[in-house]
């Protein structure tokens, strides 16, 4: 599926990058493309050594990324990348990451959002209730976004979804395009 998506990229950001998982298997099997992972100060000493590890040449050192900074470490980038991290965020972080989006996606950049939405207000899943229920226990502030307050926060940056995939485990993959 990223490979049709990512067809017409050069380079991606990938926001979150948590243990590089995505990074080491997507760069290893999208050799056309530089993955830029990034992460929090907090994680970037572990993705930095897992990169290290298991990273193939097209897997650029991890860099810092809050996506609170104002500047973000990228200039332009044709595609972004991000999993399992708009339920982690409080709501204040995510408007923060399409900002940053918006400041540094190419025209007629991609972007991919991986991870559980509501549609509506409901669940896809009972288990994607129990998972937002653990969410907002450990922090009130995250949970499960709604795929509709997604999708108008995605089209004020200039964002429109081209698609909504239906993935394993009652995850999707939104995939935007700049306008």
């Amino acid at each position: 599926m990223l490979r049709a998506t990512f067809a017409e990229c050069a380079q991606v950001l990938e926001i979150g990058s948590g243990t590089g998982q995505h990074a080491v298997h997507f760069a290893a099997h999208l050799t056309h493309l530089t993955w830029q992972p990034t992460e929090q100060l907090a994680y970037l000493s572990d993705l930095a050594a897992r990169v290290k590890l298991e990273g193939s040449a097209n897997v650029r050192q991890p860099t810092l990324l809050d996506v609170n900074q104002t500047v973000w470490p990228v200039r332009s980038v044709d595609a972004v990348f991000t999993a399992n991290t708009l339920h982690i965020m409080a709501w204040p972080e995510v408007l923060s990451l399409f900002r940053g989006l918006e400041a540094v996606l190419s025209t007629a950049g991609v972007v991919c959002v991986y991870g559980p939405f509501r549609y509506e207000g409901r669940y896809t899943s009972e288990s994607n209730r129990d998972f937002d229920q653990l969410l907002q226990d450990r922090d009130p502030r995250s949970g499960l976004r709604d795929f509709k307050d997604v999708s108008a926060l995605a089209e004020r940056h200039g964002l429109k979804l081209r698609a909504d995939h239906d993935l394993p485990a009652n995850n999707r993959l939104l995939e935007f395009v700049r306008t």
